[in-house]
């Protein structure tokens, strides 16, 4: 795994993941006082709660500010290298749990010559994802995914992030993946998506070649935060190795094609775009692509719908909320499936009864792969809590996606119960 130039503990206070995976850098030094008692988003006490009474930082410290001047100053050139470090403007962006976000601009007053930015994206990249591989892999999709203006433009890339092009636009909000208009374009861009052929080893290894490697991380950590041991010891009391292998099983008997997938398709992944008209059909932009691979195409769709539940803009600990109501109901799920379909000239030219059938096999894939959703954040999770400096409630929100899955494999083995060649 590569490594940072500048690196911190881990949240936990122990050390770095098996393999070498590298802390994140903190986000801000600023201090919280702790209140008599707080609750966690289970009804424990939990003194991880405690820490974060007046809810997220919302400071750059001065190192994050001395570096990202840097590289501003190095790979932008031109009018930002004539600033000062002082005169460099910097702010948080919200709504990344994988990485860290700011908006860096020029101060009032500079001038900038033909094609340079006065503002750009400044993505520090997570523990999780460093590594040679998946840097030349996200670097290479993000400059394809640029040329064919599927995405924000590219304008440096080095070990520890990259600085993007910044979109005027506001990310999705939660509640806004149910209003039909936008969820029917969100189902054409992810049609558009899927139909890509992207230069990438296009056999699904992607999804379990993830879950098995959070797995094996998984079982090799211990935590030292009282509040951390608890939560950690409820979470593998679920036995999830034979967990996984019976949604491996079940994920077997599920037909789905494979597609060049997003594979995070939520709210903070989608960008409202500034100065487009109500009756647009183009107002949205997909954008981070780190995950994304070939993969089946139910664990978009599944995954995707999940995202209905989570709200992560909730602004107290554990700084999100789930609502397990929101998962879209049969007819929102339609809704979204022939809009995806509308794409799909063979299914425009089939016969109602066909059209049907496939709405019906499509919703089965789904809701199957809607588990693996559950399972692969949920175990993501548990690591980030180990090795994260972002100011959220990782172990609770694994417990959340735990909770959500072994709801859902209820509902689903009920609804879609597997052929009996592969039941267990």
């Amino acid at each position: 795994m590569q490594s940072r130039q500048s690196v911190t503990g881990s949240a936990d206070g122990g050390l770095s993941l098996p393999g070498g995976a590298a802390p994140k850098p903190a986000a801000t030094g600023k201090c919280h006082l702790k209140a008599p008692s707080l609750r966690a988003g289970n009804g424990d006490d939990d003194s991880e709660a405690e820490s974060y009474r007046d809810g997220r930082t919302d400071e750059v410290d001065r190192d994050t500010k001395s570096r990202a001047y840097a590289w501003c100053r190095d790979f932008l050139s031109g009018s930002w290298k004539s600033i000062s470090e002082a005169d460099f403007q910097i702010s948080i962006v919200s709504g990344g749990l994988s990485n860290l976000l700011y908006l860096c601009s020029l101060p009032d007053g500079v001038a900038t010559t033909d094609g340079e930015p006065g503002q750009v994206l400044l993505r520090v990249y997570g523990a999780i994802l460093q590594g040679v591989d998946s840097l030349v892999l996200e670097s290479v999709m993000f400059a394809i995914l640029a040329e064919r203006a599927l995405g924000p433009r590219l304008y440096g890339i080095f070990p520890e992030g990259r600085l993007e092009q910044y979109v005027p636009s506001k990310r999705l909000r939660t509640e806004q993946l149910r209003i039909p208009e936008l969820s029917a374009e969100i189902a054409v861009k992810m049609a558009r998506f899927h139909r890509m052929v992207m230069p990438f080893n296009k056999e699904p290894k992607w999804l379990f070649g993830t879950i098995d490697r959070y797995m094996d991380q998984i079982l090799k950590l211990s935590f030292v935060r009282e509040a951390h041991v608890k939560k950690f010891s409820k979470l593998m009391k679920y036995n999830l190795q034979q967990e996984l292998e019976s949604l491996r099983t079940l994920l077997m008997d599920t037909p789905s094609p494979v597609v060049f997938c997003h594979n995070d398709v939520q709210e903070g992944n989608i960008l409202m775009l500034d100065n487009r008209t109500a009756s647009s059909t183009e107002r949205l932009m997909l954008i981070d692509f780190e995950y994304s691979s070939y993969n089946y195409r139910g664990f978009d769709f599944g995954n995707h719908f999940c995202e209905w539940v989570y709200d992560y803009t909730y602004d107290q600990w554990p700084f999100f909320k789930a609502e397990l109501e929101n998962y879209p109901s049969r007819e929102q799920q339609l809704h979204f499936f022939r809009s995806y379909l509308s794409e799909n000239s063979e299914y425009l030219n089939s016969t109602k009864e066909d059209q049907a059938r496939i709405e019906e096999a499509m919703i089965l894939e789904t809701n199957r792969y809607a588990l693996a959703s559950h399972f692969l954040w949920g175990l993501w999770s548990i690591i980030q809590a180990k090795i994260s400096t972002i100011e959220f409630g990782y172990m609770d929100y694994a417990q959340s996606r735990f909770d959500a899955y072994f709801k859902q494999k209820k509902n689903v083995l009920l609804t879609f119960p597997p052929t009996p060649d592969n039941s267990e």
